[in-house]
């Protein structure tokens, strides 16, 4: 965190966010329910391999989150993301935002470089359990779970309405993602 220092030096405003991918799709999530004693479940299936992924940011300390929903996870979409984050979150010369990211493939900034006042910090490889955002992924899947989804409309519209939500309940998140030993900073 010897970066989150020397940007103190540098920036009157620092923040420290976390960013991670998820994948969801027409493949169903099934979770087990509870069912009157006697009565039989059925749950509809019709696994189709189409995909939609989300890209979320959250600040662990404060709670804020963005959540970007986009049809593909490349490169291009990386760049179109954290260029929306950084303006999301007025990040510029007056505010420093630090993001803690795995080591993605398609995680590579533009030609010159990530937006004004965006740094980035890669995890070790391997490390799933280091990453805060990892624990958001129950959350954003608890309403699409035991359900099947017509189409990826349908799931972006539900995905859509649970991400919104989420973006008001920074107590939640919070308390999902502040682990005890992630840097507190506050302006």
């Amino acid at each position: 965190m010897e970066q989150l220092r020397h940007a103190e030096l540098l920036h009157p405003k620092v923040s420290l966010w976390a960013l991670d991918e998820h994948r969801l799709g027409l493949k169903p999530i099934l979770r087990p329910i509870w069912a009157p004693t006697g009565q039989p479940l059925t749950a509809t299936v019709h696994p189709r391999y189409e995909w939609l992924y989300i890209y979320a940011f959250v600040n662990p300390e404060s709670g804020e989150s963005r959540f970007y929903l986009v049809p593909v996870l490349n490169k291009d979409a990386y760049q179109a993301v954290m260029a929306a984050f950084a303006q999301s979150v007025g990040a510029g010369p007056e505010h420093h935002v630090l993001v803690v990211e795995d080591g993605g493939g398609f995680h590579v900034p533009a030609l010159q470089g990530h937006p004004v006042g965006i740094q980035t910090v890669t995890l070790p490889p391997y490390s799933p359990e280091l990453q805060p955002v990892e624990r958001l992924w129950k959350l954003t899947d608890a309403t699409l779970a035991n359900q099947c989804f017509e189409s990826l409309d349908d799931l972006q519209t539900t995905l859509g309405e649970q991400c919104a939500w989420l973006e008001t309940q920074p107590d939640l998140l919070t308390r999902h993602t502040l682990f005890h030993w992630w840097p507190l900073y506050r302006n």
